[in-house]
């Protein structure tokens, strides 16, 4: 018994308890000089009122417990994409026979590079103690997501003593890096002007006649694709699915130094860019990997399944550009990974010399350079110098200064 009253004290701020023990105090002391049945029935009525206080604590809220459920956006199956945001509910159950007036719930969403986002709330809880809150999170951008410790706090019903706890209820998520649909790319077309003398030598990659199979419609296909008997027979849009010619495998490198990006929003274009190459890929059942150069090197062999792009796309949720040192060293480290003959698509705001060196080592170990130029959406300046240069080497490139800018750049139309 002592033991419990010490915890419940130990729930109560002191100066408040301080406030209750010296009430008790003093009805006592009226009760052994005074007398007479006032005096017990008003020391009676304080200690009663003071064990309400005090275990009220101990018995409420805290032995609260929760159930966190998350809900994407009209419950879709889908992973949630950068920009969108989670339905959260929170069934409470706090035990105890004494009654309670509102409860305040607080809650914390902590980014795994350290950011946070706070929700505060009240609510009734019925008679049983149980009670349920639905809120929902802010646009959320790329990155991984944890729910830490729920507080919860109550008030008696004579508004006195405010007592607190705590739970954790399970909550961690994924949110991908914003993507972008390309339709085509030049790169893999024969006859394309921005592809560089080695390209231009590759095999296109061009469509058979041999129909491979039925898969769902995806928006840009043209009507000749379509499927018609699969499409009335199953209720929902069908393309036809044709052979590919083989074309060479591609390597998107994402660079991650640190001191070359101006501001987060450059670096959350450049991981949004690669993420659309690697759903372009999958599209195409293009043979891509990934090479993500952070504060360690991620690196992903080429390969057309959806599994595995998903394992790539992944890997790009929880980067930071917290890379240093020169890039040249770390791809030299690397080098045997990579496929000879592939496509290296160079990731990245550097220009000049510093990603020159790069495209060159690219091109002296058997691979086509490419570089898809990353600029600095607040202030974007101007690309045309740096084509030059690229074009005089024979090398394909690209640049972007809005993910909306992507699908044009690849297919050779974009301003510099």
């Amino acid at each position: 018994m002592r033991s419990l009253l010490a915890k419940a004290a130990a729930s109560v701020q002191p100066a408040k308890l301080a406030a209750m023990l010296a009430v008790w105090v003093v009805t006592l002391l009226y009760v052994l000089f005074q007398g007479g049945k006032n005096s017990v029935m008003l020391f009676t009525m304080a200690t009663i009122l003071i064990l309400y206080l005090l275990t009220g604590g101990l018995l409420g809220v805290r032995r609260a417990k929760g159930v966190r459920t998350l809900l994407s956006a009209g419950d879709s199956p889908e992973p949630l994409a950068a920009g969108g945001y989670l339905q959260v509910r929170l069934r409470l159950n706090v035990p105890g026979i004494l009654p309670l007036p509102y409860l305040v719930v607080r809650e914390m969403l902590k980014k795994h590079n350290g950011e946070s986002w706070k929700f505060e709330d009240s609510l009734i809880p019925d008679y049983r103690g149980r009670s349920e809150l639905r809120f929902q999170t802010p646009p959320l951008e790329r990155g991984i997501y944890t729910f830490q410790a729920t507080e919860i706090g109550s008030i008696d019903v004579f508004g006195l003593v405010e007592h607190k706890g705590s739970f954790l209820a399970e909550g961690r998520f994924r949110v991908l890096p914003r993507t972008v649909y390309l339709p085509r790319w030049n790169l893999y077309e024969r006859s394309s002007r921005r592809s560089g003398l080695q390209t231009s030598l590759a095999q296109s990659r061009r469509e058979s006649v041999q129909i491979n199979g039925v898969r769902d419609y995806v928006y840009g296909d043209r009507l000749s694709r379509i499927h018609w008997n699969a499409t009335a027979r199953t209720g929902a849009w069908k393309s036809k699915e044709f052979e590919h010619e083989s074309v060479p495998r591609t390597m998107v490198v994402l660079d991650g130094t640190a001191r070359v990006y101006s501001n987060s929003a450059q670096f959350e274009l450049a991981v949004s860019a690669a993420a659309s190459l690697l759903g372009f890929g999958l599209r195409e059942r293009i043979g891509v990997g990934l090479c993500a150069i952070d504060r360690e090197i991620r690196f992903f062999a080429p390969a057309e399944g959806a599994a595995d792009r998903r394992h790539m796309t992944h890997a790009l949720i929880d980067l930071n550009a917290e890379g240093s040192g020169r890039l040249l060293e770390k791809l030299e480290k690397s080098k045997q990974l990579f496929p000879r003959g592939c496509h290296f698509v160079f990731v990245s705001p550097q220009s000049g010399g510093a990603a020159l060196e790069v495209l060159r080592w690219a091109e002296n170990r058997g691979m086509m350079p490419v570089h898809l130029h990353v600029r600095n959406p607040a202030s974007p300046g101007r690309y045309a110098e740096w084509a030059g240069t690229l074009d005089s080497c024979g090398m394909a490139g690209y640049s972007v200064a809005a993910l909306e800018e992507l699908p044009a750049a690849l297919e050779g139309r974009e301003a510099r």
